[in-house]
């Protein structure tokens, strides 16, 4: 599956250094960890699913405002889904979760997803869609494979301000950004501004 380094709830931080204004700050990295195993190890053994207020009966803590967070975190990120009608709360496997997140569905990634980089942002959309591919856990191959599709789909490519040959040249270029794990967010907000000024 792929991988998911139990952010904090507040600040998505992955150890124990909060940022200042995070609702978990001085909560250690490992009690974060666990309020995600918790409410995971029940799921898991529930392929099918269960309500929020039966996963709350079932996990093996008392339920907290951690763990509330937790859900959320992955609610947001797409790793456990609410089946319509009944509330039900899914834990997706891994090949859902990865065919769900091959295309973004929030902006500002969304936007960069639709519409490709245009001349003035190039630079940051790349960063973007590869950073962000990383982040959902997809291995370095899924994600060129994935940000190639991408450049050739949107009609980014064609519609030029590449130096690269090729886009597959492009985006083994940028290789370093997903090796080493820079966040996507703020070149994609910077890349969305100057792609929402040319539509």
């Amino acid at each position: 599956m792929p991988t998911f380094h139990y952010p904090c709830p507040g600040c998505h931080t992955t150890n124990s250094l909060h940022e200042a204004d995070c609702d978990f700050e001085g909560v250690d990295w490992p009690t974060i960890e666990k309020a995600y195993t918790d409410l995971l190890s029940v799921l898991t053994a529930e392929p099918d699913g269960m309500t929020e207020a039966l996963l709350r009966d079932a996990i093996p803590a008392d339920w907290s405002g951690l763990h509330k967070a937790a859900l959320g975190t992955l609610e947001r990120e797409q790793r456990v889904v609410r089946d319509d009608g009944d509330d039900t709360l899914r834990l997706l496997t891994a090949a859902e979760f990865k065919e769900l997140v091959s295309e973004p569905t929030r902006d500002p990634m969304r936007t960069i997803y639709e519409h490709g980089s245009v001349p003035g942002c190039h630079d940051n959309a790349v960063f973007a869609m590869i950073a962000w591919y990383e982040m959902v856990g997809l291995s370095w191959a899924e994600t060129k494979e994935n940000v190639v599709d991408w450049l050739y789909t949107s009609g980014a490519w064609d519609r030029g301000g590449f130096e690269e040959p090729s886009p597959e040249a492009l985006v083994e270029q940028k290789r370093h950004v997903y090796d080493s794990g820079y966040g996507w967010k703020e070149k994609a907000q910077a890349a969305k501004r100057v792609i929402d000024r040319h539509r």
